[in-house]
């Protein structure tokens, strides 16, 4: 009798021992499961910019928005350099017969980004009626919406958006919040592992919480 009672008495523990054991592996189950969902959407952005880094948005439009990039005493950098040569190509192709060039001025510089842009294609024979200039991004989301706002005015809906290849699925996506009809026509520069790397991380973090909340949180990071 006594060894029943005791046998009784150990059942209950032993119960709860295998509860907390089958609840331990759901939850290890659920993180791995999470985590295998997390590096296959990571997996597929990354094919993503990749892919369209070299898909060429080349189309009929009203503008082409040429994204800004570092100059150098109010001379572009060779980024810059060829992105403008690309925008170049496209508009004495047809593509649009106006250029709208962006980027503000950094600390200590003489010039923004987006007049040594339009220096540089005056100077290739682009007329300056021609041209439009946004002065004050300082990231590719406001030099977006700021070109997005000058377009509308003119009545332009339609546009070819000229960045570097590892860059150009991030300014359809930007684009895409803005409400801007656009495609991308990317340079030849296609970019680093390490830019596509980059990439990847903010467009799958933007797409989660919005590109605009993506640059207010890289800002506090910075600060």
């Amino acid at each position: 009798m006594t060894s029943t009672l005791r046998a009784d008495k150990g059942k209950p523990a032993r119960n709860r021992r295998s509860g907390g054991s089958r609840r331990r592996r759901y939850v290890w189950r659920g993180l791995l499961l999470v985590g295998a969902l997390l590096v296959a959407y990571i997996g597929v952005t990354f094919v993503q910019v990749w892919l369209a880094s070299r898909r060429d948005g080349d189309r009929s439009a009203e503008a082409i928005v040429v994204l800004g990039a570092a100059q150098y005493d109010c001379r572009p950098s060779p980024v810059l350099e060829k992105r403008l040569d690309h925008a170049l190509e496209l508009y004495e192709g047809g593509t649009a017969r106006t250029i709208v060039v962006t980027g503000g001025r950094q600390e200590g510089d003489r010039c923004t980004e987006a007049t040594a842009s339009a220096e540089y294609l005056l100077a290739a024979g682009v007329p300056d009626a021609d041209l439009l200039r946004e002065v004050q991004g300082t990231n590719s989301w406001e030099s977006l919406a700021a070109a997005a706002r000058i377009l509308h005015d003119k009545g332009m809906t339609h546009a070819v958006l000229v960045t570097d290849g590892y860059h150009a699925l991030r300014v359809q996506a930007i684009a895409d919040e803005l409400g801007l009809d656009a495609s991308v026509s990317p340079t030849g520069n296609r970019g680093s592992v390490r830019d596509y790397v980059e990439e990847t991380a903010a467009v799958a973090v933007g797409r989660i919480i919005g590109f605009r909340r993506l640059v207010d949180l890289d800002a506090q990071v910075e600060h």
